[in-house]
């Protein structure tokens, strides 16, 4: 067995970021840019108002001024204003040439056809957005290594792109193995449990804004699990199998990845739950055999699977460690890593009830996994541990 630090160690080097893909910017939203984006166009590509209001030449702001006609936004003629004269503008709308200033409608008195300003705060170039204010043509826009937020999106957009080099989001295969599982909604019969491992595995996966995801279900029977092995290796870039990692009778977990060419990085790690958990690699897929218990499922899906996911797609791991005060003594035996869930709040850190692999209940409230060290037996009160805060 290896440690959980060695464990995490080696999946780490063996981690290669998928190749970019070009997308349509409506689909890119929380993808990594690949590449480096550069402005096309000035924007705006003209001066334009940034108010309703009145254009005018600001060396007339203290005489009368004759109307003479408008701007409206998305008009597609221009209009110029000479000596004396403004024009009535609204908001988004060119600026008339000879305009360089725009007052409030607010801030005039108008009278028949004629306006007076009374804005004795007016500077030159009020109210107006210059042309190329927002970016200038071949500027860079956003660099490679930018996560596409909402507003990194409505900022592209705005500026005329369309399509964008993004680091792809990996496809996932989950592999769900055991003879004795029975789908939810039906009725369970004797020597039967509900699968639930690949429903919480998807959730976990569609939180992070995966969505190619394909369940397989294979029955104790190595022949199966190879094919269903074998397919899911060529059509994914992760593939996650439940069960059949341990040294049972029906565990073929280990002689079927071996027999569809996987190489083995680790089997079994310092921790519980999760002590049976393998890692493989084929051609850069990543193959990851977590124990059958639910528990211990989602204990080695935030430790190990979702961390290598998120550095496929070049991201910086979603679940982060920090500090907490234990606020109870807590003992285990040594020799393993324990993860516990708990209830993180305050810098303060409490390990819940029903922390069996089996268990998913306490695992449904938490908010954390408390790590204690595998050589430490004994935590007491106010004791400083590491937490690992999970995804809400």
């Amino acid at each position: 067995m290896i440690s959980v630090k060695e464990a995490k160690d080696l999946i780490s080097q063996h981690i290669t970021t998928l190749n970019p893909i070009s997308i349509d910017l409506a689909k890119a939203s929380g993808h990594i840019l690949a590449a480096d984006v550069y402005a096309k166009y000035d924007i705006p590509a003209f001066s334009q108002s940034a108010m309703d209001g009145y254009a005018i030449k600001f060396a007339d702001h203290e005489q009368e001024l004759t109307l003479t006609g408008e701007m409206a936004a998305g008009t597609a003629t221009t209009m110029t204003i000479q000596n004396g004269e403004t024009s009535r503008i609204f908001t988004g709308a060119p600026l008339p040439k000879g305009a360089d200033t725009v007052v409030m409608q607010e801030k005039i008195t108008r009278t028949a056809g004629k306006i007076t300003l009374q804005d004795p705060n007016l500077k030159f170039g009020l109210n107006v957005r210059d042309k190329g204010s927002e970016i200038t043509a071949g500027a860079l826009a956003l660099e490679r290594g930018n996560l596409l937020s909402p507003a990194a999106i409505g900022f592209l957009a705005g500026i005329g792109i369309n399509e964008v080099s993004v680091y792809p989001m990996p496809k996932i295969s989950v592999i769900v193995t055991g003879k004795e599982l029975q789908q939810p909604g039906k009725a369970l019969e004797f020597g039967q449990v509900y699968e639930s491992n690949s429903y919480s595995l998807s959730a976990a996966l569609k939180h992070e804004g995966i969505e190619q995801i394909v369940v397989y279900e294979a029955d104790d029977d190595l022949e199966i699990l190879k094919n269903i092995l074998q397919n899911a290796v060529e059509n994914s870039d992760v593939v996650l199998l439940t069960g059949g990692v341990s040294v049972g009778d029906y565990d073929f977990v280990i002689e079927a990845a071996s027999s569809c060419g996987i190489k083995q990085v680790f089997h079994k790690v310092k921790q519980k739950p999760g002590k049976p958990l393998f890692f493989g690699t084929k051609d850069q897929k990543l193959i990851f055999g977590l124990p059958g218990n639910p528990s211990s499922v989602l204990s080695c899906y935030y430790n190990y699977v979702l961390p290598a996911i998120k550095a496929l797609s070049h991201k910086n791991n979603s679940v982060i460690e920090v500090q907490a005060e234990l606020t109870h003594p807590y003992s285990k035996p040594s020799g393993l890593m324990h993860f516990l869930k708990g209830k993180y709040e305050n810098g303060k850190v409490t390990p819940l009830s029903a922390q069996e692999s089996y268990r998913l209940s306490s695992f449904a409230q938490a908010n954390c996994l408390i790590c204690l060290d595998e050589t430490q037996e004994q935590f007491i009160e106010n004791d400083i541990l590491s937490v690992l805060i999970l995804p809400g």
